[in-house]
């Protein structure tokens, strides 16, 4: 007698804004993975379509209406969740079509939702894949990124009350992970092909102030939920063949304590980099926003940092024309960034969000100014990344390979890689010549670098 196995749902996914957010996605998948569903690359073969969206600044909303629009007439059978998800009836007035919204990071709901519009196929012969539970939730579930690369988020929310940010409003105050169920998950990862490790959240350096910085049983022995406890820990971890994978930490504030980590990256067991959101340097600007005015300080602690370890790589971000920048406000800012010599910087125009207190401040920046002055903030980031770039000319460094291209016409094939300067999607590239066949994304290879512009780097395999 021959069985019939019932036909699992489709599930499709449309995943926008930050990775935070795409580690949401990573774990609404995972958990409908284990539901018994399975995923659709296309409308067309999705019995539901679900909208990650962003929400942080206005465009960001526009792009997510846009996405949300375009799934109902693709599809029709469309699932909100996401930083939008708490404007849901301003939502529901442009589509009422939506089957449901939810708001960010609320697993259950949207997961009730997609059973809703979408009920899984119970089979004994299918549903084998073990639910996650308890603690240790989502452990190597699904993966929207490469193989050899993932985001591992440490906690949700954020205790800063900084004026032109609505974060806290969209994603409530610190949370933190524990730490045993972070270092879990970052064990099972590696041990699944993960070559780097992109540590995540909205304040990296306050993790664990929440659940002031408890300790935790790892591997017989005690961790405190803290940064420095978690990157000497994630340094230790290794892979199958015994190769320790790069661990990049992202979105950290500069608090004392983050001195502690850069002896880890000297040692090799932390990647030198570090993505501090400075957002400006002018002590005036910085008061407005909220933020701590201790610019000239972290110059200091730039230079100390760059004593213990000369190759660590700092990226930042920087508004322009928030309200009230003076020209002499700008002037300080391009100041600040001749001395500070960041190694990656990306910039935006102030934008209003709606929410955020900074819609209230006086003396708007017009928007021909805010042009103006991103224009050049971006020619000053661009020379100074120039300049550091050259003079990497000649050396040899390592690098993860990306993406391996097909032959040319003379049968050489080239590949995309990144150095430990560089974090996938935000930062440059080393673009390899004459490759070898058998190289594989994910690969770190040593690379002589033989040739740079203002973001990448060119060389070959030593």
């Amino acid at each position: 007698m021959a069985i019939e196995i019932p036909s699992p749902p489709k599930v499709g996914m449309v995943s926008l804004g930050c990775p935070k957010a795409l580690v949401d996605s990573e774990r609404i998948l995972t958990r409908l993975r284990a539901d018994g569903y399975t995923m659709s690359a296309d409308y067309a073969g999705a019995d539901v379509v679900l909208v990650n969206t962003c929400g942080f600044l206005d465009s960001a909303k526009e792009e997510s209406l846009a996405a949300i629009g375009e799934a109902i007439a693709e599809n029709g059978r469309v699932i909100v969740t996401g930083c939008m998800g708490n404007e849901a009836e301003a939502i529901r007035a442009r589509f009422p079509d939506v089957l449901a919204v939810t708001g960010a990071h609320q697993y259950e709901d949207v997961v009730s939702a997609v059973h809703d519009a979408a009920p899984p196929e119970l089979s004994p012969y299918v549903d084998l894949i073990p639910q996650a539970r308890g603690d240790f939730p989502d452990d190597a579930g699904v993966k929207l990124t490469p193989r050899h690369y993932g985001y591992l988020k440490i906690s949700e929310g954020c205790n800063h009350a900084c004026s032109f940010c609505i974060i806290p409003s969209l994603r409530g105050k610190l949370a933190s992970r524990r730490i045993d169920a972070v270092l879990r998950e970052a064990e099972k990862l590696v041990q699944a092909g993960t070559r780097e490790l992109l540590v995540i959240s909205q304040d990296t350096s306050a993790y664990g102030v929440d659940v002031r910085h408890e300790e935790r049983s790892w591997k017989g022995n005690p961790v405190r939920t803290h940064m420095t406890d978690l990157a000497r820990e994630l340094g230790q971890l290794r892979d199958a063949n015994g190769q320790a994978p790069w661990v990049r930490l992202h979105y950290v504030y500069p608090y004392p304590h983050v001195d502690q980590v850069i002896p880890l990256m000297a040692e090799g067991l932390i990647t030198p980099y570090l993505d501090i959101p400075f957002q400006h340097a002018a002590p005036s600007v910085l008061k407005s926003m909220k933020r701590p005015a201790n610019e000239a300080k972290v110059l200091d602690r730039l230079r100390a940092w760059r004593e213990i370890c000369p190759d660590i790589a700092i990226r930042s971000s920087f508004v322009v024309g928030f309200p009230g920048e003076t020209e002499a406000d700008f002037e300080y800012l391009l100041d600040w960034l001749e001395e500070a010599q960041l190694d990656r910087v990306g910039a935006f125009r102030f934008e209003p969000v709606e929410g955020a207190a900074a819609n209230a401040l006086p003396n708007a920046v017009p928007e021909a100014v805010k042009e103006e002055r991103y224009a050049r903030i971006m020619e000053k980031t661009a020379a100074i990344s120039a300049a550091k770039l050259r003079a990497k000319v000649g050396r040899v460094l390592p690098v993860i390979i990306d993406e391996v291209g097909e032959p040319d016409e003379d049968g050489d094939v080239g590949a995309t890689g990144r150095s430990q300067a560089d974090a996938p999607e935000i930062d440059g590239n080393v673009y390899l010549r004459d490759v070898r066949p058998d190289l594989a994304p994910g690969d770190v290879v040593s690379v002589h670098i033989e040739d740079a512009d203002e973001h990448d780097l060119f060389g070959v395999i030593r």
